[in-house]
């Protein structure tokens, strides 16, 4: 990756809006080259260019150190190639899952509170804390996060993993 002037970092990371579009124009071949070779299309390179462009403008500020920037640019690329991989890849599913799912829908509403119930009541505190603000109580992430004292990711993260054991719970 290109090696970006120390001074045009600084005033980009200031807010300088000049230098800004300085750095987005130098990184852009560079971006563009590695996504080439990490994305499956050409086409997803370019969304992962744009994307990550988009990224370094509105987050340049929150850059601790000017050595780090060519590394955060190549992880910021490699994410939005994988993460429009992930929208391509058909998931792949189990035949026994699919099975446990439809004896889900089968299930009567009663019996899926119950089970529910049991469900949340099996999730570590951390997790069911956020599992029943969001879903049950309706709060915005960024509630959950200012109630618990927490970031917007973490909570993201937890209600993620929360959803994810409740469901793995149920098909069992």
């Amino acid at each position: 990756m290109a090696r970006f002037p120390a001074s045009m970092v600084a005033s980009a990371s200031a807010g300088d809006r000049v230098s800004i579009d300085a750095l987005l124009a130098l990184a852009q071949p560079d971006i563009r080259r590695y996504a080439r070779r990490k994305c499956r299309t050409a086409s997803d390179a370019e969304d992962a260019v744009q994307e990550t462009l988009f990224v370094l403008f509105r987050h340049f500020s929150a850059l601790r150190r000017v050595e780090s920037l060519s590394a955060w640019l190549f992880v910021v690329v490699y994410r939005q190639c994988m993460r429009l991989a992930s929208f391509i890849m058909p998931l792949a599913v189990d035949v026994a899952d699919a099975d446990r799912e439809g004896r889900l829908r089968d299930t009567p509403d009663a019996e899926l509170r119950i089970d529910l119930a049991q469900a949340i009541q099996s999730l570590p505190q951390n997790y069911r804390d956020v599992i029943l603000l969001r879903d049950v109580e309706e709060m915005t992430i960024d509630e959950i996060a200012s109630q618990l004292a927490s970031t917007r990711e973490s909570v993201k993260a937890r209600l993620n993993r929360a959803r994810s054991m409740l469901r793995e719970y149920l098909l069992d």
